[in-house]
């Protein structure tokens, strides 16, 4: 599998933060990787960054400061910023408004669009699915064994994230997002920025240049939401039905997802693959990789949260950054069968204290949020 470690898009660095291949169970049959990544904001000040928060000219978030008590960064001190308020010290509810932007691809003369009928998706729509998934609507959440509640996927998660402090204070914490969809967007990459990745299964899958596409969202079409609402205290995040992101060449692929950040106030935004190709095995399909860009968002908002270095297993490489859902790639939380009769996947979470080290301050004491991890990240050694 190819390995890049540096990408440019308009100028500024998107570096690949997690490319573990997935894990399938036996009988899913995948021909292709996929990858995450991430784009930094570059010169970020946190303390400015703070005060845009608190005086409402930026996106709400919390600064917090972690100590490290893992082995070999004993003592080492961190700071970094996520999401709403902080589930350590207080006890209500945030609620920032995350805006959905499906993007109509036109391909080599294919369309692939997110809000029309699919047979990949039994003649539903991959648009109405996305509205009635665990990542906008609530539903019930067990994590290790403890009732988190009825919530959204990525509030439950931040809920169990933090669960001696969230249950000391109360229970009441919680980090909502306010949902909306916004119009449809066209976009037509043309043939040098975009191709077919593979023409088997239900319906193509396709394929679009990350860094054209990362320059064309940030420069044009962010700009252009504004009158819809978007801004620094927004999170838009861009819907792609059947099309991954590849890097430069079609050969580097595939990008399941990113999240990124620019700008001051900073302006935070996304990009996902809503699949139902198959082409990346079952468990790859529907919301699992909004739940993986979410979250993420969510306790890394700039992609500048450091941690002490901690192993990449798959790759036999080290990462070093709090970017929760990469040491998990691949690996699924319990299916969720939502009132609609549709049954979404959803990636499990590595929560903060395995970064950080113990004790866990999770949900029953374990260092994930379906108990995969029950210790935190060892030393890493490439």
């Amino acid at each position: 599998m190819k390995r890049t470690a540096l990408l440019l898009a308009a100028g500024v660095a998107v570096v690949l933060t997690a490319i573990a291949p997935r894990i399938l169970a036996q009988d899913e049959s995948v021909g292709r990787n996929l990858y995450f990544m991430g784009r930094p904001l570059v010169g970020a000040d946190l303390d400015l960054i703070q005060k845009q928060s608190d005086e409402g000219t930026g996106l709400k978030m919390w600064t917090y400061h972690a100590t490290s008590t893992r082995s070999g960064s004993t003592g080492q001190k961190f700071t970094g910023v996520m999401v709403g308020t902080s589930p350590l010290t207080t006890s209500g509810t945030t609620t920032t408004t995350m805006q959905i932007v499906p993007v109509i691809l036109k391909i080599a003369g294919d369309t692939f669009n997110p809000s029309k009928a699919s047979p990949c998706a039994s003649g539903k729509v991959p648009l109405t699915l996305l509205q009635q998934s665990p990542i906008v609507l609530t539903a019930d959440f067990k994590m290790n064994g403890v009732d988190v509640g009825k919530d959204q996927y990525v509030d439950a998660f931040q809920r169990a994230n933090f669960w001696t402090s969230v249950s000391k204070n109360g229970g009441t914490y919680h980090s909502k997002l306010k949902v909306v969809t916004l119009k449809a967007i066209t976009i037509s990459p043309g043939t040098a920025n975009s191709a077919i990745i593979s023409d088997s299964g239900c319906a193509p899958l396709g394929g679009v240049n990350i860094n054209w596409w990362d320059a064309y969202i940030t420069n044009t079409i962010i700009p252009k939401l504004k009158s819809q609402g978007v801004g620094p205290t927004t999170f838009p995040v861009f819907m792609l039905y059947n099309v991954a992101f590849y890097v430069g060449s079609v050969g580097d692929c595939c990008t399941g997802g990113y999240h990124g950040a620019y700008g001051s106030p900073v302006q935070t935004y996304g990009a996902f693959l809503f699949d139902l190709t198959g082409t990346f095995g079952v468990g790859n399909e529907d919301t699992d990789n909004l739940s993986h860009i979410v979250a993420e968002w969510q306790d890394d908002p700039l992609v500048t949260n450091l941690t002490p270095p901690w192993k990449n297993v798959p790759l036999n490489m080290c990462q070093a950054n709090l970017e929760v859902s990469d040491p998990l790639t691949g690996t699924n939380r319990p299916d969720v069968k939502m009132p609609n009769g549709y049954t979404y996947h959803l990636q499990e979470i590595a929560f903060y204290s395995w970064f950080y080290g113990p004790p866990s301050i999770g949900a029953g004491k374990k260092f994930s949020d379906n108990g995969t991890y029950k210790s935190a990240a060892g030393k890493c050694t490439p």
